[in-house]
């Protein structure tokens, strides 16, 4: 059968259009009889337009009947002007509608799990086993076309800026630090394995070596590790790298792409140059290196006031090289003491063994133990928060990444409670001067704590040996709403530089040699200094398109366990293919978890 040319899309009708004759295709969204006439909402990717059956064409009449929700139809037909009663103010279309004349059915549809609407009841498994079909309702069209057009905004703003896009291997060498890798057997070579990139890090820095002075790509970057609803097995970066530039020029392409792609997407006009805050400084404030400022609350720090306290929890714990910090909570006091007992074993999870507090009503400070404390000290307190009537004062004693933590959780857990945000919808800013290397809380090890291709600060090269936690990196995150969305680093382009850092981190000569030999061969040949910049386009988009996670802006996503519901991926393979690859499946008695 020959198809008619589309003339319009269901969204791009006006009352400009009065009396032209159209063809249109789309799915049948909602139907319904009235005042003897039968109409139904023809709808596609570009918006609904309401078709409309007149009973003296009684087959046609009867065809459209008969026709169910989702069927795929096409539709001839004449514009024309809805009667005044019937206008549509929620419909792009809605002073319009078409009188049909024709209609194909081109394919009928069964019934569908769940309505096709934004306001849609099903959870979100069912969802993700049905995604063909969830994605064709309006909210998720609306996702993926935001993301092809920050992609394409992106790409814009890059071009003009004289980067070239260079696509790196998906297959490469496994050399796993951090995250797991996913493993791809070779067949060519058994025994022998492939792994999916986590990023691109290690190729584009060659392309810098090679000459390649500015270098973007939308990469596609793999890691096998436990998943959260802002994470998948699989994302996008927008893949950043530059030679001869320090971490001021970086960070100024970051930000104006930034700026650029929400004017272009969202005809918002970012205030640039972002502000920026020390690592140090927004542990110390916020609680977070990624703190959202939207949320007007600051720790404060109550050392000073409280250096000679008797109070015998406050004495042990500056004895022990800790610190008192606390935040307030504006109409925080109308906590209930179960209230605060659930926020004390919230935090417990962060390793706190305690939460004070204190409520600001009629005129004064209410705690259980303030008798323990001088009319100096609380006169203190009350100098340095000023609270008001039904304000609440949370305080933490502890280690510093203790408190930080605590602290940080309940300013963002408290802020959302109370709604205690300010009016500024998207709050971007700085994160810089990063440490260079954290502990694992689990193994102890010494880890980068952005990557070990990182660049330290120059005057602290010479403590890598001897105390490295002491040691800053030239690193920069971008942030925005308390949200990661970019981060990047001065790279070492010294050998001797990077040996170091490998060294620091217990990667021997010969272990860095068998995953890293390829870099520190091309370091030795001319390297400039470089550095860059990685966007989590997924986060980003997310953000943009005001969903709150991730898996509604990804067109196929897994789960939380990394599976895909919808064609029940990772699946059994056969035994003929473990073969052919030289491979075999082990037992579960077979399987031990390596020794950490």
């Amino acid at each position: 059968m020959k198809l008619p040319e589309r003339t319009h899309n269901c969204g791009e009708l006006s009352s400009n259009n009065l009396g032209l004759s159209v063809h249109l295709y789309g799915w049948v969204h909602h139907r319904r009889p009235h005042g003897g006439l039968f109409f139904l909402d023809l709808r596609d990717r570009y918006g609904t337009i309401q078709i409309v059956f007149r009973p003296e064409n009684k087959q046609l009449y009867k065809q459209a009947e008969a026709l169910g929700s989702e069927d795929v139809i096409y539709i001839k037909g004449t514009v024309v002007q809805r009667p005044p009663e019937a206008l549509n103010p929620n419909m792009a279309t809605g002073e319009i509608e078409v009188f049909a004349v024709d209609m194909i059915l081109l394919n009928p549809s069964k019934v569908p799990p769940f309505l096709i609407e934004d306001d849609v009841k099903a959870s979100e498994e069912l969802r993700l086993e049905w995604r063909f079909l969830d994605l064709r309702r309006p909210e998720m069209q609306k996702a993926l076309i935001l993301r092809h057009k920050i992609t394409q905004s992106a790409r814009e703003f890059l071009n003009k800026k004289g980067f070239l896009e260079i696509e790196t291997p998906i297959l490469m060498k496994s050399t796993p630090e951090g995250a797991r890798d996913y493993l791809v057997p070779s067949r060519k070579h058994k025994g022998r394995f492939y792994a999916l990139p986590q990023s691109p890090q290690t190729y584009k820095q060659l392309l810098m070596v090679s000459g390649f002075d500015r270098y973007y790509q939308i990469a596609r970057c793999f890691r096998d590790e436990d998943l959260r609803a802002d994470r998948q097995p699989e994302f996008t970066q927008i893949d950043i790298e530059m030679s001869f530039v320090d971490p001021e020029q970086v960070m100024a392409i970051g930000e104006n792409l930034l700026a650029h792609i929400f004017l272009k997407t969202r005809g918002l006009l970012l205030k640039t140059p972002f502000p920026k805050v020390d690592y140090t400084e927004a542990m110390a404030r916020y609680g977070s290196d990624r703190p959202d400022l939207r949320i007007p609350l600051e720790i404060q720090d109550l050392g000073d006031i409280l250096k000679n306290c008797e109070f015998r929890i406050f004495k042990q714990c500056l004895s022990d090289a800790g610190i008192i910090r606390g935040i307030k909570i504006p109409g925080g006091a109308s906590l209930s003491r179960g209230d605060i007992d659930k926020l004390t074993a919230e935090i417990a999870d962060f390793k706190a063994k305690g939460l004070l507090f204190l409520k600001f009503q009629e005129g004064e400070l209410n705690s259980s133990f303030l008798k323990f404390l001088t009319p100096q000290e609380i006169q203190g307190i009350i100098n340095l928060f000023t609270p008001g009537e039904g304000d609440l004062i949370l305080i933490v004693a502890d280690q510093s990444a203790i408190v930080s933590n605590s602290l940080g959780f309940l300013r963002t857990h408290l802020a959302e409670k109370f709604n205690l945000y300010n009016d500024q919808e998207f709050y971007p800013l700085w994160v810089v001067n990063f440490p260079m290397f954290e502990l694992d809380p689990e193994s102890g090890r010494l880890t980068a704590a952005h990557h070990p291709f990182t660049k330290p600060f120059e005057e602290d090269v010479h403590l890598l040996n001897s105390d490295p936690l002491k040691v800053k990196a030239e690193a920069y995150d971008l942030v925005l709403n308390g949200n990661e969305i970019a981060g990047g680093s001065i790279r070492s382009h010294q050998v001797e530089v990077q040996q170091k850092v490998f060294e620091a981190i217990k990667i021997n000569p010969e272990e860095a040699q068998n995953k890293f030999g390829f870099l520190l061969k091309a370091l030795q040949y001319g390297a400039p200094p470089h550095g860059g910049i990685a966007f989590g386009f997924d986060r980003l988009v997310m953000l943009l398109a005001g969903q709150n996670s991730i898996r509604n802006v990804i067109p196929f996503p897994k789960t939380t366990t990394a599976l895909s519901l919808m064609d029940g991926a990772p699946t059994a393979v056969s035994a003929e293919q473990l073969a052919e690859l030289g491979l075999k499946l082990c037992t579960p008695e077979d399987i031990h978890e390596p020794e950490k």
